[in-house]
């Protein structure tokens, strides 16, 4: 229950800061960061190994940061 908990509160907060940046690039380096952070956090709580959560973060988070750079 705590994990659920837990990832239902950081996955809103991982979208919204994900993308911190003007270009593609800044977009998807702050995003991974965020995101390795995050999935250093989730996978620290859920007792889980740590290497997987963060390599998980680390991509879904780069990918959202890409993905939402606005039309220059």
């Amino acid at each position: 229950m705590k994990t659920t908990f837990v990832a239902l509160i950081a996955l809103p907060l991982v979208v919204t800061l994900s993308a911190c940046g003007d270009t593609w690039g800044e977009r998807a380096v702050t995003g991974g960061g965020l995101g390795a952070g995050t999935g250093l956090v989730i996978g620290a709580v859920a007792g889980w190994p740590l290497l997987a959560p963060v390599l998980v973060g680390t991509a879904v988070g780069a990918g959202i940061g890409a993905a939402t750079t606005p039309k220059q």
